[in-house]
């Protein structure tokens, strides 16, 4: 389904490839927040055989979970194309100090007007790209003035964060602003608080918010978006941005999520008996709170224990992935370390504590789950959202604040907060409370209530091919 859409959209510039399938070319951005959503509607577009697909693939990767995951992908999908792409050396002091991920994008950036030789060079000829927002602003002129070909770009936060973006620049014209200075009221949306969008936009001299700038300026040139959303989520945004209320005249919003996990995802997942999956097939149903709070979410040692203290307090069973550094390279710290001394023996039995990736789809379809602590990522919101998981929110950093406070469409009542903004405490005591509700109770009653929308994204899909 989502490959004839992407088969419609190639075809102002498919001339010669009219003997042949189209030929997308994708272009991810750097973060498995990024990557994830990216390889999953590849891969759903590669199992389809609809279209031939090749991935610009930037060397090298910035954390190992992006290089296992790239490499599994291309394994499990021998057909799909892989065009590397050695970025330039990004040499400059006054970068010192930005989150990694950031400075990968800035790299990609810096290094895009190489993309133009790299895509004419591929065979069959290229029939349409697909990038990542972050890298909005260089690859979109490269595709439609260099290349001229379509562009669309892959969005990998909601709705809500789309227009925000969308509108960001008129904002800031009106304004008379060159950072965010106050609260935003967007046509169609409502009124954004000021402290619902990332904190770092109120810094115009941060790299993020000089690149979030351009990617909103030059959104609106594109041929297409494509959300990993669906409409029973978001339906007042979606329908904002499609009527041109939010941006007059702005692309077409296609609605492709929930986006599915793959053979790949579900291969590391399994990994054994000691992996996480096998450990909740031995947990009562709706038994365990999961506590995961994203791949770029690297919380203090004080923090962690903060934490742990609270789950442990909780008396709940409970799956726990822990993150000490930002890029898991970083990362040597054992786990009896971090957690402090007999940690790990007091709660034997009754919880596991990881640092390894996991697929956190699987875990949230689950039965064992009854009860999500999250950073509420977008990615983790519409997972949550189809398996019918309830979420304890702790929003710390970039679009999380905004997601949480304008879910749109998400059915079942929030369960609250722990901490304040980015960088919150999230105490122990924030956490005991939260989960007072052991889950299994109350919580498969508020489950059942959410249950439905694993189903709501089908319509999704099926506009698209219409």
């Amino acid at each position: 389904q989502a490959s004839s859409s992407m088969a419609l959209a190639a075809k102002p510039s498919s001339g010669d490839q009219a003997r042949g399938a189209p030929h997308l070319v994708f272009i991810p951005s750097a973060g498995m927040g990024h990557l994830l959503p990216f390889s999953r509607f590849i891969a759903a577009l590669a199992s389809e055989g609809a279209v031939d697909i090749s991935i610009v693939t930037a060397l090298p990767t910035v954390s190992e979970a992006e290089s296992e995951h790239f490499a599994a992908l291309f394994a499990a999908f021998p057909a799909i194309r892989r065009i590397d792409f050695n970025l330039l050396p990004l040499d400059d002091a006054t970068l010192a100090g930005t989150d990694p991920f950031v400075l990968r994008w800035e790299s990609l950036r810096r290094s895009a007007h190489l993309l133009g030789p790299l895509i004419a060079g591929a065979t069959p000829r290229a029939s349409a790209v697909v990038t990542d927002v972050t890298l909005a602003s260089q690859v979109i002129p490269i595709a439609k003035k260099e290349l001229h070909l379509p562009c669309h770009i892959l969005f990998i936060s909601c709705a809500t964060m789309l227009s925000f973006l969308a509108y960001f620049p008129t904002y800031l014209d009106g304004a008379n602003a060159d950072h965010l200075a106050g609260d935003v009221d967007i046509p169609g949306i409502g009124r954004i608080p000021v402290d619902y969008p990332p904190n770092v936009l109120r810094n115009l001299d941060s790299l993020f918010t000089k690149q979030f700038i351009a990617n909103g300026r030059e959104i609106a040139e594109i041929d297409g978006i494509l959300v990993n959303t669906f409409d029973a989520l978001e339906p007042e945004a979606l329908a904002a941005l499609r009527d041109g209320k939010v941006v007059p005249g702005f692309p077409p919003v296609y609605a492709v999520g929930p986006l599915k996990s793959t053979a790949t995802d579900k291969e590391a997942a399994h990994g054994g008996a000691s992996s996480p999956i096998a450990w909740l097939g031995e947990q009562p149903a709706r038994s365990v709170v999961y506590v995961a709070f994203g791949n770029r979410n690297a919380a203090a040692l004080e923090q962690i224990r903060e934490i742990g203290a609270g789950l442990e307090a909780s008396g709940c069973r409970f799956l726990w992935v822990v993150k000490t550094t930002v890029v898991d390279r970083d990362d040597t710290a054992e786990l009896k370390d971090v957690l402090g001394e007999g940690f790990l023996e007091r709660v034997q039995g009754r919880g596991l504590v990881t640092k390894e990736w996991v697929d956190q789809e699987a875990v949230l379809k689950h039965p064992a789950v009854g009860l999500y602590l999250s950073h509420c990522g977008w990615n983790s919101v519409t997972e949550s959202a189809a398996y019918g998981v309830p979420m304890l929110a702790w929003p710390t950093l970039g679009d999380q604040r905004l997601i949480l406070g304008r879910r749109g469409g998400l059915a079942g009542p929030r369960r609250g907060d722990c901490g304040e903004g980015e960088g919150g405490d999230g105490r122990r005591g924030d956490l005991g409370e939260g989960q007072g509700d052991q889950p299994g109770g109350d919580q498969g009653r508020r489950r059942r209530r959410v249950q439905p929308l694993e189903h709501a994204g089908v319509p999704c899909h099926a506009q698209l091919t219409a």
